[in-house]
């Protein structure tokens, strides 16, 4: 089972070693994948100029981070005001939430749809079928009657002996 960590490291130190700060988790395994991220740890160490790998990036463009970045880079040159950063943030964030609103209720009637049935499910309709046609098979019978039920014993076959292999009777090849 995987699950990483999300750090900052100097770019010298070997994948797995020392770190300098755990920013978070990140765990794939999970539908969607859980990501637990100190949001404001890791604006700080990009403006300090650290860089992302390709998924740190995707993570941190995924809960804004980047945009919040880019945002106050414009509020310190004197682009933007503060103000109108809050403003796009929050405009941001309530996209977001309607993407993912829109996505879940997608993916769930995707899923509803789509997914077989489960073992229970399919035993159950299985069982249900199997007495439906027990139900046909009874009121469709007619009755038999009794001596034509009963085996005759002077018309039983002979049952015919079992032939043993002996070694003259295999041929060698």
């Amino acid at each position: 089972m995987s699950l990483y960590d999300i750090v900052v490291a100097d770019a010298r130190a070997p994948r797995d070693g020392r770190f300098i700060e755990k920013l978070g988790n990140y765990n794939p395994n999970t539908h969607p994948a859980t990501i637990l991220l100190k949001e404001a740890s890791a604006l700080e160490w990009l403006r300090q100029g650290a860089q992302p790998t390709d998924t740190v990036r995707t993570i941190l463009s995924s809960h804004g981070v980047l945009l919040k970045k880019h945002l106050q880079l414009g509020v310190d040159k004197g682009a933007i005001t503060q103000e109108t950063a809050d403003k796009k943030m929050e405009t941001w964030q309530q996209d977001k939430e309607k993407q993912l609103a829109k996505k879940d209720t997608k993916t769930t009637a995707e899923h509803t749809a789509t997914s077989p049935p489960t073992e229970r499910q399919a035993i159950s309709v299985a069982q249900q079928e199997t007495v439906s046609q027990a139900e046909k098979n009874l009121t469709t019978t007619t009755p038999v009657p009794e001596t034509a039920s009963q085996p005759d014993p002077q018309q039983a076959t002979p049952a015919t002996p079992a032939r043993s292999l002996d070694n003259e009777s295999v041929q060698k090849v």
